[in-house]
């Protein structure tokens, strides 16, 4: 066979070797997907972002948090529309904030008033009750709180939240904002966009009186884990942007404009490669994703409360000309995710993140190149593995593993760090790692039985230096004949056969042992080859 006598050719530690690379090579070109390997790559992603994130509080963001100290000075959630337009208010007259972004939505109307009743009685019981009506109309601008709410958006950098459903059903509540992409605005070109099926959005009232709406909608990941936001959701054909994204839009004053990624020279195209706002970059995935740059753990943005922003407790320099995200951390509203940097992480804190890593240009990319890049780096450490490490004794060998294996991490940590690329490591880590075991587990196993093989063979004969010799270059072992110049020694006990009448068999073999061994280690000690023993005569050269 062809194939065989090739490896045999090769060498078997280089061929397992080479089978290595070839296996990563095709799971790398999805010929053949190892499950095990993208699990790897998720996992070596989340050490990546928790040991190289900052760690460093954004003073930008601040995050008016619906806590649970909230929860009982102000009431239970939803709080009345009055109640949460004299938090708007409070936020842009008292305090001074830039912009403004809910990451709830609101979508039933407000009943607390009484006012639904009153109109109830008028319509019912009271027809001809005019003093009544008239009470009624003076009365109603100050009951119609969802109006109040929505006046108090008018002319002010507000954004409001919605959801989008996923999973197939078709509820639809609310009124969604214009979408920031039109039918037919990518001029047909795949972008591998989520569609939604339904969606929960705010009331007419609201949605018309706010500058922007943005949707709050997470994928998590097979693991559950939520390590990336769509930027872009699609649904009955149009385009519609995220919360951070739509506030990162309404902060810097400038207009989101999508790149397309080119396959070739011509016109043809492959999907969305990233969007501009202004100078500021967003790359995203091939479903239209970014991946969430956290900062840190919880509390890398600050956090005030709710209720002090509404009685006036915080220092007006805390909120002054900031962005500010309202949302809550109270367990009982169920908005912690399960991320990379923590168990449960408050979403109000991912919408920041995002915001945070648009405004610093640190959004991580994996664009299509890096894929080249693996390539390149699997081939260059695996061949460089596959024809050194054998040559090298064992010592030798794991300095140059170590070696290959920090300078991929050097050059992975460098692109994290400094060009906002995610270079894929987990089948270097695993090929580098195979190979290594495969050429220490070889070099183990059949090599130490190799020098057992000489040592069984030769070391009564031979001196036990030749012998380790012979192990340590095998290669140059040959049964070939050759003509030297020798000593030959001939050695035995005169008249043994004498001696050996007047012993008996135990006297006897505790004499040849006295004698015979010390006249060996002279032999050996001399790089003398035992030929044979003959009962008390010795032959060696």
């Amino acid at each position: 066979m062809p194939l065989l006598s090739s490896i045999k050719k090769l060498g078997v530690r280089p061929a397992l070797s080479l089978t290595i690379i070839v296996l990563m090579l095709l799971h790398v070109a999805n010929i053949l997907p190892l499950g095990f390997v993208n699990k790897l790559e998720q996992y070596t992603y989340d050490a990546r972002l928790n040991l190289l994130m900052p760690n460093t509080l954004d003073k930008r963001i601040v995050i008016v948090d619906i806590d649970e100290k909230s929860l009982k000075e102000q009431g239970q959630w939803p709080w009345s529309s009055n109640k949460l337009a004299t938090l708007v208010n409070t936020l842009f007259d008292y305090y001074q904030i830039n912009t403004l972004g809910f990451d709830v939505v609101f979508v039933e109307r407000d009943k607390s008033s009484g006012l639904k009743s009153l109109e109830w009685m008028q319509r019912n019981g009271l027809k001809d009750g005019a003093k009544f009506a008239r009470e009624l109309e003076v009365l109603r601008s100050g009951l119609d709180y969802d109006s109040i709410f929505a006046n108090s958006l008018k002319g002010r950098k507000v954004v409001l939240g919605y959801y989008f459903l996923l999973n197939g059903r078709t509820q639809k509540v609310g009124r969604l904002p214009p979408p920031t992409f039109a039918v037919n605005s990518f001029d047909n070109t795949p972008v591998g966009v989520i569609d939604a099926s339904g969606f929960g959005a705010n009331l007419d009232i609201l949605e018309k009186n706010s500058v922007a709406a943005g949707y709050f909608t997470f994928e998590p990941e097979a693991d559950g884990i939520s390590r990336r936001i769509p930027v872009l959701i699609s649904h009955a054909g149009n385009y519609y942007d995220s919360l951070a994204v739509d506030m990162a839009r309404v902060y810097l004053n400038a207009p989101l404009q999508a790149k397309i990624k080119k396959t070739s020279a011509s016109d043809n195209y492959s999907g969305l490669e990233s969007f501009k706002l202004g100078k500021n970059t967003i790359p995203v995935d091939e479903k239209v994703a970014a991946l969430i740059p956290f900062r840190g753990r919880q509390g890398s943005f600050s956090y005030v409360s709710a209720s002090d922003v509404l009685n006036n407790k915080v220092r007006e320099s805390t909120l002054k000309d900031k962005i500010v995200l309202v949302g809550s951390t109270a367990a009982g509203l169920l908005d912690l995710r399960a991320t990379p940097v923590q168990r449960a992480y408050p979403g109000v804190e991912i919408q920041a993140n995002l915001i945070s890593g648009i405004l610093d240009n640190k959004i991580k990319a994996r664009p299509a190149y890096t894929l080249g890049v693996e390539f390149a780096l699997l081939l260059l450490a695996g061949l460089l593995l596959t024809f050194s490490l054998p040559a090298l004794n064992p010592p030798k060998a794991t300095l140059l593993a170590l070696g290959v294996l920090a300078s991929v991490l050097a050059i992975v940590a460098v692109s994290w760090l400094y060009a906002n690329l995610v270079l894929p490591i987990a089948t270097l880590l695993l090929m580098i790692g195979s190979i290594y075991f495969v050429n220490m587990s070889y070099g183990f196993f059949v090599g130490s039985r190799g020098k057992r093989q000489l040592a069984g063979i030769f070391g009564q004969y031979v001196p036990p230096e030749l012998v380790a010799e012979m192990a340590k270059n095998p290669e140059k072992i040959s049964l070939v004949g050759e003509s030297r110049e020798m000593t030959v020694l001939f050695s035995d006990i005169r008249g043994f056969t004498t001696i050996s009448e007047g012993l008996d068999p135990k006297q006897l073999t505790q004499l040849m042992g006295e004698f015979l061994t010390p006249l060996t280690q002279v032999i050996h000690s001399n790089r003398g080859t035992i030929d044979k023993y003959m009962g008390d005569a010795i032959m060696a050269f």
